[in-house]
């Protein structure tokens, strides 16, 4: 076989090979295409217990308490329509309350609470440091 056509089948080849392993990596990530769920995902599309995923909402006012142990915390995740019962154990994040946005990374367990591993505490655009908005405050006062 001529180097040419060596080539021309090792070219062949290599495109073969990384257009199978695109298909495998889509067919692979289908399921998991989104950042996370929401409770109305959950309830729709029925999330098995003990799957691995993230819970995206609000947190719903007035359901946060926390245990006697202080570091155990239990709220409602909530899309405005269907709301999830998640229990945390660990140290919530600064930005974490009660009308605010969160996502957990957990699992269902059998009774349908999200046992959450992680917390992540969404904020809006808007959100400022306390420091500069002090500073913010100060300078535009001393303008008038």
């Amino acid at each position: 076989m001529k180097a040419k056509h060596q080539r021309l089948t090792l070219a062949i080849l290599a495109v073969a090979a990384i257009i199978g392993a695109a298909l495998l990596a889509m067919s692979a990530l289908r399921d998991q295409a989104a950042y996370f769920y929401t409770p109305g995902d959950v309830k729709k599309d029925g999330i098995p217990a003990g799957r691995a995923i993230r819970l995206g909402g609000m947190v719903e006012q007035g359901s946060i308490a926390r245990a006697a142990d202080g570091v155990t915390v239990t709220f409602r995740a909530t899309d405005g329509a269907t709301a999830v019962p998640v229990r945390f154990k660990g140290i919530l994040p600064d930005l974490f309350k009660e009308g605010s946005g969160m996502v957990a990374e957990g699992r269902f367990e059998p009774g349908g609470t999200f046992i959450a591993d992680n917390i992540l505490a969404k904020h809006d655009e808007r959100y400022m440091p306390p420091q500069m908005a002090g500073e913010m405050h100060k300078t535009e006062s001393l303008k008038k």
